[in-house]
């Protein structure tokens, strides 16, 4: 798509962006940017979509079939800020003609860094640890304190074997010598698996009754909301570790918290909520969980990426060029 001549397009961003990418993009494009970095809500997506060529959304923007039917209509691009894209109604945006792009690769490892970064504070207790020190709880060393799980050779199931799920299972095996399982309807090659010192299992289930620690890299889709429900969860080990870097809804919180409560699971690390920004009351008082607020991507290096990976789409999409990083 082409701007009239003489003038850019003009670009909605939704969210304050680091400054380097928001330099980026008003050098090239007609840009409206969120100064106050609050979230634009179903009415100002939908007037954002009748008066800009493309919007730069992010994980907060819920565009529904409802915001998308939007008139009259301008928007023909929502280029993505993030390789997730659940929050966007892509059939809806199909249907009326909007192109989808998203970010991928420029994320994966600070992703992976984060999960294992939870995967080793939930099996050595460092929240608990960091919260009883600051509380001025803590007495001294002692043998029995605050023990935790050692994760040198226990096994390490993935749900997804993704770019980030690769990331975490090269990280984990080269790194701290854990055996590496997955579960993936479309598997990387077995040379590419090897490498990594992964080995695949023809089920979900068998990955989930073997693991010691359940890293979820799958996407949120219809089909994956509440992936890890209630009897998913019971057929984890008794003593074993679920985390979560993906997507909040692929995890039933309240089955959670309940195989938490009974000691089937040891604990949980979060990155991701099903109802964002609110966490389920309960998670919030147990010890043995560790919750960030969807930091994943949240590296200098990987956040500057992003834009600069939408701002590239939009560049080929002004330009009248394939986008790089479709969905749409």
């Amino acid at each position: 798509m082409s701007a009239p001549a003489g003038s850019r397009p003009r670009v909605v961003v939704t969210r304050k962006l680091p400054a380097e990418v928001e330099r980026a993009l008003c050098a090239e494009f007609d840009v409206r940017l969120n100064e106050s970095d609050t979230p634009l809500g179903a009415d100002g997506l939908a007037q954002a979509l009748r008066e800009a060529d493309a919007l730069l959304p992010t994980v907060t923007d819920r565009l529904t079939a409802a915001v998308l039917a939007a008139e009259p209509l301008r928007t023909k691009l929502l280029a993505n800020y993030g390789v997730g894209f659940n929050h966007i109604d892509t059939a809806a945006a199909g249907a009326r003609g909007i192109a989808v792009s998203n970010t991928p690769d420029v994320l994966t490892d600070a992703t992976a860094d984060l999960a294992v970064t939870l995967l080793l504070m939930v099996t050595r207790r460092t929240g608990e640890g960091e919260r009883e020190l600051r509380a001025g709880g803590w007495t001294g060393w002692r043998p029995t304190h605050m023990v935790g799980t050692a994760i040198t050779g226990k096994t390490l199931g993935l749900v997804g074997m993704g770019r980030i799920a690769r990331g975490v299972a090269r990280r984990a095996h080269h790194g701290f010598g854990m055996k590496v399982i997955y579960h993936d309807p479309f598997p990387p090659k077995p040379e590419d698996a090897a490498a990594l010192g992964a080995e695949g299992r023809s089920s979900l289930e068998a990955v989930l009754e073997e693991a010691d620690v359940v890293s979820l890299h799958c996407p949120a889709t219809p089909e994956t909301r509440h992936l890890m429900n209630a009897g998913r969860l019971a057929l984890m080990k008794r003593g074993a570790y679920l985390v979560n870097t993906a997507r909040g809804d692929v995890v039933d919180e309240a089955a959670l918290v309940e195989a938490l409560r009974s000691g089937h699971l040891a604990g949980a690390g979060l990155d991701v909520f099903e109802r964002e920004p609110e966490v389920t009351p309960a998670l919030l008082q147990m010890e043995n969980v560790v919750l960030l607020p969807h930091l994943g991507s949240a590296t200098r290096e990987a956040r500057i990426g992003m834009g600069m990976r939408a701002l590239e789409n939009l560049r080929l999409f002004f330009a009248g060029s394939p986008l790089r990083d479709r969905v749409v």
